[in-house]
């Protein structure tokens, strides 16, 4: 899979074969990125970022109900 397939900002591939892996390896990528200042990784993330806390919001609600 590559960065961009995992919601990241590049074609940066990643290779293993189970998916758990493929995520810890994912990991360190955009970290490398994120410290060389890439502004495309760091819009990604922040994309993921308010993407995650929207369904954290929604699975809250959920428990409310």
């Amino acid at each position: 899979m590559t960065c961009e397939q995992l919601g990241g900002a590049c074609v940066e591939a990643f290779a293993a074969e189970s998916f758990e892996k493929i995520a810890e390896m994912s990991k360190a990528h955009p970290m490398q990125m994120f410290q060389q200042g890439d502004a495309a990784h760091l819009l990604a993330a922040e994309k993921m970022k308010n993407w995650f806390e929207s369904k954290r919001k929604e699975f809250e609600a959920l428990a409310q109900d």
